[in-house]
């Protein structure tokens, strides 16, 4: 599986009803360090398949949702778990460094 494009119009039914935890990244094409991470979420996304969804929100074209969430920079992840946010980070940060903070969080 790969990582899902959630747009402003579907973030409550992929994220906020999921029935499995949700990692958001908030990013933009224009991002650096959003880019750097990207291939990262991907790999992350396939070996958390069944047991975490990771979302991709593009702030540019859905700022509503990043609005709602208070986001000022971007990469900012955030991880819902049933519905409320359990944990959020900013800033790019190694594959291993997600994946700690994911397992700390689930």
């Amino acid at each position: 599986m790969s990582t899902v494009a959630v747009t402003d119009a579907t973030f409550d039914a992929e994220v906020k009803n999921s029935d499995i935890p949700v990692v958001v990244d908030f990013w933009a094409e224009w991002c650096g360090p959003c880019k750097q991470i990207g291939p990262a979420l991907e790999e992350l996304s396939a070996e958390y398949e069944g047991r975490v969804k990771i979302a991709k929100v593009d702030v540019d074209n859905n700022p509503n949702s990043a609005a709602a969430m208070g986001v000022r920079g971007i990469p900012a992840l955030f991880i819902f778990k049933d519905g409320q946010v359990v944990s959020n980070m900013a800033g790019a940060k190694p594959k291993a460094a997600l994946q700690s903070w994911i397992d700390e969080s689930i």
